[in-house]
């Protein structure tokens, strides 16, 4: 068991080892946050406190998927880490994100599975896929050369520049990727 526990402690992302860093240096505690400056405690506790105990319990494909936001720009309209993780059936996982604008569908973002990304203007419920000539992004595959890769994809007719950079952490299991989603024409203040 105990055997057990350190493989699951390594397969850990870098962002849930800071969670657990944090969970130690008393950030948390059961009834909500600690006194700690807020810039060194996350607000999603309840999120990080499941996935953590997933993967220490050893059930890793239930929080594969998973979108981390770290947005400090209130303009931007998805900014963080997005993680794809081969599940038990060899599939990498996918996350797709709708975008509505005062509860009117604009567009759906879809990451993964593994280094695929697409943009579809509209919402729609059933899966589209990436090398339909709707989705947006051209490519829609990123190349990764060793353990680089990075794209921006400009799309003026949703006002949209799109932005993935693959992250530290990623393994064969797994790829880690900081992504950016942001309104093309930004006012200047």
């Amino acid at each position: 068991m105990k055997q057990e526990a350190y493989e699951a402690i390594d397969r850990l992302s870098t962002e849930t080892r800071r969670f657990v860093a944090r969970l130690s240096r008393g950030c948390y505690l059961a009834g909500g946050f600690s006194t700690a400056a807020p810039t060194d405690c996350y607000p999603d506790v309840v999120a990080r406190l499941v996935t953590t105990t997933l993967l220490w319990l050893g059930l890793p494909a239930m929080a594969l998927a998973q979108f981390t936001s770290y947005s400090k720009n209130p303009k931007n309209i998805l900014e963080g880490n997005w993680q794809s993780c081969r599940e038990a059936d060899g599939v990498y996982s996918e996350r797709i994100y709708e975008h509505r604008v005062n509860g009117v569908p604009k567009f759906e973002v879809h990451m993964g599975p593994k280094r695929e990304f697409a943009i579809f203007p509209g919402v729609q419920d059933e899966h589209r896929d990436h090398s339909s000539p709707d989705n947006l992004l051209k490519p829609y595959r990123i190349d990764v050369e060793g353990n680089l890769a990075s794209h921006e994809w400009k799309i003026p007719s949703l006002n949209l520049v799109f932005s993935v950079t693959l992250a530290g952490g990623s393994r064969s299991d797994c790829e880690s990727w900081y992504i950016l989603l942001a309104p093309l024409n930004r006012a200047s203040h």
